[in-house]
């Protein structure tokens, strides 16, 4: 399983998005990414179901969600 924590990130004024598709691109088949950002990253949830991935999203209040990605097997 990976985590990328998007908040520190988007803080600072970055784009998370390369960083969260590199995890993904290191995960064999089965394993997870859990991404950690300050609202549902439903552009996130768009690509990479597009390739193939299924994911869980919890709302954790106060704006942050955590989306579990998984790799199919």
């Amino acid at each position: 399983m990976a985590t990328v924590d998007a908040r520190p990130i988007i803080a600072s004024g970055a784009e998370p998005f390369e960083t969260i598709m590199a995890a993904a691109g290191t995960l064999c088949e089965g394993e997870d990414l859990v991404v950690i950002a300050p609202f549902e990253p439903v552009p996130l949830e768009g690509v990479l179901s597009s390739q193939g991935f299924t994911y869980d999203a919890e709302d954790l209040g106060g704006g942050d969600w955590r989306v579990t990605f998984r790799r199919p097997s």
